[in-house]
């Protein structure tokens, strides 16, 4: 059902170095535009798949700091066509305006309508320890995840794991979005961060860094790349990053 509503087939031509060329079909990502309205102020517009919305909602208000836990949201209501999703808190929260603020980095174009009036303050996390086997048997599983990406090449990936243990597993557009429904489930089933890692398909640029770090989650791991930004925030606040990741060898990037 999930690759259904995210998947669109269209035929397509494919031409060859040698002239020749046939007719093919292609799958193809669809785009799903969901505007967040948070006690009736549109908060956000997310470019995303069309599935885990719930957790990509909860996720991504926890990340940006407009709730401190689940239990912070009293419900979330989407419209038929899960093109609004109407968020009501328990507490009494106070937004500013922004001019349509496109988030930094992001590959989809999300926008921030509103942003909190006073912002919540990065603390650094709580240290973690891993076994490199831990790494390797995830980019095992990683690597045989398929899903969307094997019919489209066009999704970024994201496990939320307990040692080697895979709690969860998601895709989407962006690698942004992907990380916050990974973020939104924890919550949402109330797994202590501190006990998890997130091992993402995604360059791990500034940030991406921030929203690990928001989250509380110790180590992340990536099949892609840092930046130099992204490494000594990583160290700042002591949160694990391991990158280049695979089923032969991976790369601490701050190692102690």
């Amino acid at each position: 059902m999930g690759e259904m509503m995210n998947v669109e087939s269209l035929e397509s031509i494919i031409y060859y170095p040698d002239g020749s060329r046939k007719k093919s079909e292609c799958a193809v990502l669809k785009e799903h535009e969901l505007t967040v309205i948070v006690n009736e102020q549109p908060v956000l517009r997310l470019i995303c798949t069309k599935d885990r919305l719930s957790e990509l909602v909860t996720g991504r208000l926890f990340t940006g700091g407009f709730i401190d836990g689940a239990e912070d949201i009293e419900k979330i209501r989407f419209n038929q066509s899960k093109r609004e999703a109407n968020v009501f808190f328990r507490k009494d929260t106070i937004l500013e305006h922004n001019l349509l603020r496109e988030e930094k980095s992001c590959c989809t174009g999300n926008v921030s309508f509103m942003s909190l009036k006073n912002g919540r303050t990065l603390k650094k996390v709580t240290a973690a320890s891993y076994e490199p086997e831990w790494i390797f048997n995830l980019a095992e599983s990683f690597a045989k995840a398929g899903g969307l990406h094997d019919k489209t090449q066009g999704t970024h990936s994201c496990l939320l794991a307990r040692k080697d243990q895979i709690l969860f597993f998601c895709e989407d557009i962006g690698r942004h979005n992907a990380v916050d429904k990974a973020v939104g489930f924890a919550l949402l089933n109330e797994i202590p961060f501190g006990d998890c890692m997130l091992y993402t398909s995604g360059r791990v640029p500034l940030d991406m860094v921030e929203k690990v770090i928001a989250s509380g989650i110790p180590i992340v791991v990536s099949k892609s790349v840092p930046t130099a930004e992204s490494i000594a925030m990583a160290e700042k606040y002591g949160l694990t990053l391991i990158c280049r990741a695979h089923r032969d060898s991976f790369e601490v990037m701050n190692p102690v």
